[in-house]
């Protein structure tokens, strides 16, 4: 039995994504589920969250001939063409939560994958182990690490990497921010989902006779997030409210393909997940602690309003995370595990 796959995705960049997969990662691990996170994206910040800058190094090695201690690392055999994937090498980040590394050379993958896509429709065997590269590395280390869920982080585009990522994941997130651009990409994102999951479904009823598993490539949007908003008296300011009224409908019509209208506020929208307010004055603090921020502590310098403000972030993530786990089908925790 696979391991359920969550992707947080958005062809938007600057809406706080990674740092959304980072503080879920360590609010699942923190309530008690095993978690593997993966950076599927080759700018690899979500792997610098979690790594010291001296521990990167060792995982990007320069000289070419090395084996890379990343996600590039388990499928450069396939991309050699002299063998299939390999497990990947896991990162310890505390008892219950591990990190599959990104890359850098993950964008040498992108040319085969979209090469590979069109030939899965002539059943060539080679295509389909290339495109579903990413789901056997990342079940592999969940398998390894007696994972629950894997939580992806990927990149703000709508290439082959990303479909081959989406192809692996079985629910998707939307985090948004409260602005034209998010509402644009909303309009993008829906139909595309819609088309890959298509396009892979339709490949699967040509799949050859293999010795290998394959992703179902269910890619269900189970809400959108709205991250970065700044709020007084618990409503968001002015300047946001106008983009924000906008979203459950555009969310509806495009992502969910329903013609509908009249949605709910978004307060409102039961495809909502949550509403994150943006804490400036604590991200700083939690970069240089290299934690998340409700972990902040006073030796970090969460005192008086911070320390307000830590217990505030807690008390949101947890929710959060409860809700991302209930909408993507984890197994509920037991009263004690989640306190």
């Amino acid at each position: 039995m696979s391991v359920p796959v969550i992707a947080f995705f958005n062809n938007k960049g600057g809406v706080g994504k990674t740092s959304l997969v980072y503080h879920v990662a360590w609010m699942f691990a923190e309530q008690g589920r095993r978690v593997v996170a993966a950076d599927l994206d080759p700018q690899g910040n979500l792997s610098a969250a979690f790594l010291e800058d001296d521990r990167l190094e060792q995982l990007w090695p320069i000289n070419e001939d090395d084996e890379p201690g990343t996600v590039f690392g388990a499928i450069k055999p396939l991309t050699r063409g002299v063998g299939d994937v390999c497990g990947p090498a896991l990162e310890s980040i505390s008892e219950g939560l591990s990190l599959v590394p990104g890359d850098m050379a993950l964008s040498q993958f992108e040319d085969d994958l979209s090469q590979q896509w069109p030939r899965c429709l002539d059943e060539e065997e080679r295509a389909f182990r290339v495109v579903s590269a990413f789901w056997r590395v990342l079940q592999s280390g969940a398998r390894a690490f007696d994972a629950e869920v894997l939580l992806i982080d990927l990149g703000p585009n709508l290439g082959a990497l990303n479909r081959a990522a989406l192809i692996a994941s079985d629910s998707v997130v939307v985090p948004l921010g409260p602005d034209l651009f998010s509402l644009q990409a909303l309009r993008n994102l829906g139909p595309t989902l819609r088309s890959w999951r298509k396009g892979w479904l339709d490949r699967l009823q040509r799949r050859p006779a293999m010795d290998i598993e394959l992703p179902e490539g269910a890619m269900a949007p189970i809400g959108y997030i709205v991250m970065q908003h700044s709020v007084r008296r618990d409503r968001p300011v002015r300047s946001y409210e106008k983009w924000i009224a906008r979203i459950p409908e555009t969310y509806r019509r495009y992502v969910l393909d329903r013609s509908e209208t009249g949605c709910a506020s978004v307060q409102d929208d039961e495809h909502c997940i949550a509403l994150l307010k943006h804490y400036r004055s604590l991200m700083p603090m939690a970069q240089e602690a290299r934690k998340p921020i409700f972990d902040l502590r006073p030796a970090d310098g969460a005192l008086g309003s911070h320390a307000a403000a830590v217990r505030d972030a807690y008390g949101d993530f947890h929710r959060l995370s409860q809700q991302i786990a209930q909408r993507a089908g984890l197994p509920a925790l037991s009263v004690d595990s989640s306190m």
